[in-house]
């Protein structure tokens, strides 16, 4: 589990500072809070399921962070479909495979413990 804390953490600072730029630089304001929200929830969410009280909890958690992993996509695409981003550079490649990546093991966690909390495990 430390594993998705971690690279959602590492996610949520790469969004931050990307936001700082958007804002500072490009003078967008709108867009890339709502990247900032969804980007920095998904770590958010993850570390409030750790504390989860129940199973159910706990995937119930880890699916609102499954959830913001997509909208931040969301943005992302976005972004890069205005020109506030372009979709070429490195560091931009690198955010959407890493918000990809965070969908594809939340997602896989929460579907692995609903199918646990189904067979009574």
């Amino acid at each position: 589990m430390n594993n998705v804390l971690d690279k959602s953490f590492g996610f949520a600072v790469r969004i931050v500072k990307l936001y700082q730029l958007l804002s500072k630089e490009q003078r967008e304001y709108v867009l890339s809070r709502q990247l900032l929200r969804s980007g920095t929830s998904i770590g958010a969410n993850i570390n409030e399921a750790q504390a989860g009280q129940t199973k159910a909890d706990f995937a119930a958690k880890m699916s609102i962070a499954s959830k913001e992993a997509r909208e931040t996509k969301y943005w992302l695409d976005l972004l890069c479909s205005t020109g506030y981003l372009d979709k070429t550079q490195p560091h931009v490649v690198s955010l959407l495979e890493q918000s990809e990546e965070l969908i594809k093991i939340l997602t896989a966690i929460v579907k692995h413990t609903q199918e646990n909390i189904k067979a009574g495990k």
